[in-house]
C-alpha cells in the first residue's frame, strides 16, 4: 500500500429515496462521510479520499438459480441470516430490490479501479467486496445479536474498538462504518470469506 495507514471506505446502500451513505476511515478515525443518491458520486468520493478497500452492504452478484446464494446459506448456518438475493431478472423489476439494483450499479462503477474480491491472494492494491452489518456485529460481539437493538449494539461495538461515533448520527452511517472497519480487517488479512466466485463472496472480520 502507498501509506502505512491507508484510507478505507464503507458503503450502506438503500433504495432510490435513501440512496448511499458512505464513511471513510483512517486508522480508527472517521475522516469523511457522504450521503448521496448517486452511485457515480460514491465512486468519485472513494477516489478523492484515496480509499484502497471498499466494503459494501449490498449483493455483489445476482443469484444464478433464483434462490439464496452460497454465501447467504453459509451465513444462515452460522445463525446470521440475511435477505436472499434473487435472480437479475426478478431483482431489476421488483420494487423491493431497488437497493440491490443500486448496489449492483455501484459495484459496476467501482470495477474500473477496484477488483472485486474473488478469493485470490495476494489482494490487489485496490479492492472492493460485499459485506453485511448484522453479521459484522455478531462477529465483533462473538455472539448472535438481535437486530432489534442494532442502533445501540452496533454503536457500542464501534466504540469498543476505538472508533468515536459522535460525528455519525444515523443507523445508515453506523452500518457504513462497520463496513469500513471490515475493510481494515481485510487489508490486515484478518477476515473470513463465505461464498464462491460465481455468485459472490461476503467478507466478515476474522474470528
Amino acid at each position: 500500500m502507498k501509506t502505512t495507514d491507508p484510507a478505507v471506505a464503507g458503503i450502506d446502500v438503500g433504495g432510490d429515496m435513501k440512496g448511499f451513505h458512505a464513511v471513510a476511515l483512517r486508522k480508527n478515525r472517521i475522516v469523511a462521510t457522504l450521503a448521496t443518491c448517486s452511485a457515480s458520486d460514491v465512486m468519485s468520493w472513494c477516489r478523492a479520499h484515496e480509499a484502497v478497500a471498499v466494503g459494501i452492504d449490498a449483493p455483489c452478484r445476482w443469484s444464478s438459480a433464483g434462490r439464496a446464494r452460497p454465501c447467504e446459506r453459509e451465513l444462515a448456518r452460522l445463525r446470521m441470516s440475511c435477505f436472499s438475493t434473487p435472480s437479475r431478472a426478478i431483482g431489476e423489476v421488483h420494487p423491493f430490490y431497488r437497493w440491490m439494483v443500486n448496489g449492483a450499479e455501484l459495484f459496476r462503477l467501482l470495477a474500473s479501479e477496484y477488483r472485486l474480491y474473488d478469493g485470490r491472494l495476494p489482494l490487489p492494491d485496490h479492492i472492493c467486496f460485499e459485506t453485511f452489518p448484522q453479521a459484522i456485529a455478531c462477529r465483533l460481539a462473538r455472539n448472535t445479536l438481535s437486530a432489534r437493538h442494532k442502533r445501540v449494539d452496533r454503536r457500542r461495538l464501534l466504540e469498543k474498538v476505538g472508533i468515536a461515533t459522535d460525528t455519525i448520527a444515523t443507523i445508515d452511517e453506523i452500518d457504513a462504518t462497520l463496513c469500513a472497519l471490515t475493510a481494515q480487517h481485510v487489508l490486515a488479512g484478518s477476515f473470513n470469506a463465505y461464498g464462491d466466485v460465481s455468485e459472490g463472496f461476503i467478507l466478515l472480520p476474522g474470528r
